[in-house]
């Protein structure tokens, strides 16, 4: 077995033990010296190395640039020490020739003013080249890191090509007859490594691959893949088991990660023939071109999938039934209850990155906004897109999740709001708690202020006494006094009725309106003379007021 960690990226190799030869070696001592191995297992890991040549280069390249900032750092504490033996002979030059004069204590405080400048520069230098080289350091660190993890690796595909020629054997010999064994069973031999013993090019392996997610009970949806690859008889050679990151993962980009995934590894196994054991008939149907992607993630998904095909010498799919499904349903399954019993690891580290399921953009989940009732998470910008876009149209923002009606608070999302956002909200939240029967707005254009009925009678009253009984009301915010039946400022000295019979004509803004409510077709209520634009259904108004 192979285990990796993803901290270190080191390997370890386990010893393998006998599959095959367990019945037949009985009979008589195993001449051909192998041993069958168990399969190579990767547990939420990548696989995936660069060229150690461009590896090679970074790394001397790094070991050159510390080499330098060593060297220039040296240079840099050489020119102090020069500077400042110049500075020392200087002020007591100084000293000999001022020594009898009153000012000489002047003139020997005023030089050691640019040395303390010099060595606030010196330290500010010394303190950059310092975690300069520091950052270097642990880049060659990271560098041998990766090549000890390459070497790792290669040998671990030395041992699964190995273990295939072992059962390669195994099986040979377990076909022998008890005659033939005891003729020539001792002189059998097939050393590894000679003519196609390998038979790797030849033999056809299996990949199945399977990808879960489970609801939770607080709303949240953990996911897993499972990847198992078989030889030509069945026999697991690897296997792998990884959570899925990341909200707003269907089912289908669940399967198509596995899938990548068992694609990858192959590949980085020296696996050409493949046959990919299906048991999702949406995803067969799409991994064989038959049904178009409309999705634009599982479209991307099944692209990266065609690319990844064409690599192989042969890749042929197949659609199974759920049992048939080997190793690869119980890994998918070892990788949600491991996100179940681990919490912290399932949340991820503070560097690791989660899908946004709007943008569909890696970001980093410090950035990933999670929304307290429904547990939706999605990106800073995407989150502050929809407040922004749903404020403009007058409406108070909710959870963008299809079919979510979790309504946003302004608390919450005060990491990605601006001040303007917040100002609108607010607003909008005020005009949310006033009935629409209630509502009322300044007539001065300069205020335009929005109020209930019942506060602006509760601020007339400070000012009037019997507000109540009349008509006349004063703004809240600008206190300016209007007509709440005219919805215009105060007619003084005039009632309601003498003021709309002399004033029959609209006024210069109200017949800008009228003119831009018949370009755009809106149409005034009978009753409460509210301009009115049809969005959707039939011409039938009911008026709220």
């Amino acid at each position: 077995m192979v285990t990796k960690s993803r901290q270190s990226n080191r390997l370890r190799i386990l010893p393998f033990s006998c599959l095959y030869c367990q019945n037949r070696v009985t009979k008589s001592t195993h001449s051909c010296g192998m041993s069958i191995g168990r399969p190579l297992e990767l547990e939420d890991s990548s696989i995936y190395f660069s060229d150690a040549a461009d590896d090679d280069d970074f790394q001397d390249i790094a070991a050159e640039q510390r080499r330098e900032l060593m060297a220039a750092k040296a240079v840099d504490s050489d020119l102090d020490l020069a500077f400042n033996i110049q500075l020392q002979e200087a002020i007591n030059a100084s000293l000999s020739l001022n020594q009898n004069q009153p000012s000489s204590s002047s003139s020997s405080d005023s030089p050691p003013q640019p040395q303390s400048n010099s060595r606030q520069l010196d330290e500010d230098f010394s303190n950059f080249t310092d975690l300069q080289s520091g950052e270097l350091l642990k880049l060659e660190q990271e560098l041998n890191d990766h090549i000890i993890s390459e070497t790792e690796f290669n040998k671990l595909k030395s041992d699964l090509h190995r273990m295939i020629h072992d059962h390669r054997v195994a099986f040979e010999i377990s076909r022998m007859s008890d005659d033939e064994w005891e003729e020539w069973g001792d002189n059998f031999e097939q050393p590894f490594g000679e003519g196609t013993s390998k038979g790797v090019n030849n033999e056809i392996f299996r990949i199945y691959f399977k990808g879960l997610l489970e609801d939770l009970p607080n709303g949240t949806v953990l996911g897993g893949i499972g990847v198992a690859i078989c030889d030509s008889r069945d026999n697991l050679l690897f296997e792998l088991r990884k959570p899925l990151v990341g909200n707003g993962t269907s089912r289908r980009c669940a399967e198509i990660r596995a899938l990548i995934e068992g694609l990858n590894a192959a590949l980085e196994l020296d696996l050409e023939r493949v046959v990919l054991y299906c048991d999702y008939f949406p995803v067969f149907q799409f991994i064989t071109g038959k049904w178009p992607a409309k999705q634009p993630k599982v479209s991307a998904l099944v692209n990266q999938v065609y690319h990844l095909r064409k690599k192989l010498t042969y890749c042929q799919p197949s659609l199974v039934a759920r049992n048939d499904i080997k190793f690869a349903f119980k890994l998918a399954r070892q990788a949600i209850v491991s996100q179940m019993n681990k919490p912290a690891e399932c949340n991820g580290s503070r560097n690791s990155q989660e899908t946004c399921v709007i943008c569909l953009e890696d970001t980093n989940i410090d950035e990933i906004f999670s929304i307290d009732d429904c547990m939706h998470r999605y990106c800073f910008s995407c989150m502050k897109q929809h407040v922004e876009v749903k404020l403009l149209h007058g409406m108070l923002p909710k959870c963008p999740h299809e079919g979510c009606n979790i309504e946003l608070k302004i608390d919450t999302c005060s990491k990605f709001l601006t001040p303007r956002l917040t100002e609108i909200w607010n607003q909008r939240v005020k005009e949310a708690s006033i009935p629409v029967t209630e509502k009322i707005y300044c007539p001065y254009p300069k205020c335009s202020a929005l109020m209930s009925k019942r506060e602006a009678l509760e601020h007339s009253k400070t000012a009037h006494v019997g507000a109540d009984m009349y008509c006349r009301r004063r703004c809240i915010k600008c206190n300016g006094l209007f007509c709440i039946s005219c919805k215009v400022p105060w007619h003084n000295n005039m009632t309601c009725y003498d003021y709309k019979r002399r004033n029959p004509y609209l006024q210069q803004e109200e017949a800008k309106l009228k003119k831009l409510a018949m370009t755009n077709l809106w149409r005034q209520c009978v009753k409460c003379n509210h301009m009115i634009e049809l969005a959707a259904g039939c011409y039938h108004m009911t008026c709220r007021y």
